[in-house]
């Protein structure tokens, strides 16, 4: 039994604000460890349960933030960027029985502890066939065309809310829980370790590949805050305006509409000036 953790860090133990998640400032290098024992507690349940190999899947920002030589021995770990399924690389192989978002947040646009989707600002909603997405909602769609279930999500309480709309019997653990979208009131991560480690456990009796779910065409919406990013992303072939600061496009599959939300991202985040956004 192969599990996949796909590890991002805006949802970890202890992480309230930017710093602590932005590569280089003495916050995060803190927070590396705090995000590194939520990581490796769900590698250790995973194996409790009975999981053969853990395939840990960096997602955040560089994707270089986890310390590996504070991982379990027994886990694998694929860190860098310029992965073709990016937070969910890996999936597309066939031999992924079970997925886990871990250090996962909520949606752009709506309340929770650091919430975005993607670009930490500059996109303000994302619309899925007409449902507000988070990155957990998108990745679900793409785990579910490998027909992968989503079995673990942790992070704030307000993504684990989340997590119900798009993998309902996966288990949840909050490590923390929203005030603000730069404040929480935070478990220890002792605590949280203990927490994440017994959910892991218990979701491996989820785990098992099932008939890949069909569920296409995808139309993906994306709204800016600014005109001249929505008019950036309409260079990707296939996106249109579709209102004031909104682009859309419709993709037959998962991996594409995936791939080209990917592609809408790079292009929106490289028009983006400093001071005036």
């Amino acid at each position: 039994m192969k599990i996949l953790v796909s590890a991002d860090m805006e949802g970890a133990t202890g992480v309230t604000w930017p710093a602590d998640v932005l590569p280089g400032t003495p916050q995060w290098e803190r927070c590396r460890s705090l995000f590194t024992s939520d990581v490796n507690a769900a590698s250790l349940g995973f194996y409790d349960g009975g999981a053969d190999e853990v395939l840990i899947n960096e997602a955040h920002w560089t994707m270089r933030n986890l310390l590996l030589e504070q991982l379990d021995d027994r886990v694998q770990m694929l860190t860098g960027k310029h992965k073709s399924l990016s937070m969910v690389e890996g999936i597309q192989h066939g031999d992924v029985d079970a997925v886990a978002f871990v250090g996962y947040h909520t949606g752009a646009g709506t309340e929770g502890v650091l919430a975005h989707t993607y670009l930490a600002n500059s996109i303000t909603g994302v619309w899925l066939n007409g449902i507000r997405a988070s990155e957990g909602l998108l990745n679900a769609h793409v785990a579910a065309e490998y027909g992968v279930p989503v079995v673990l999500v942790t992070g704030d309480d307000l993504t684990c809310v989340d997590a119900r709309g798009y993998a309902p019997d996966a288990r949840t653990v909050a490590v923390k829980d929203y005030v603000s979208r730069y404040a929480a009131v935070c478990r220890t991560p002792a605590r949280t370790a203990a927490d994440i480690r017994a959910a892991a456990k218990e979701a491996v009796a989820l785990a098992g590949r099932y008939t890949p779910v069909d569920g296409g065409p995808f139309t993906v919406e994306l709204e800016f805050d600014a005109e001249h990013l929505a008019a950036a992303a309409t260079v990707v072939p296939g996106v249109a305006a579709s209102g004031e600061r909104r682009v859309d496009y419709t993709s037959e599959t998962m991996y594409e509409g995936i791939r080209t939300f990917k592609a809408v991202t790079t292009i929106v985040s490289s028009a983006v000036e400093e001071q005036y956004g």
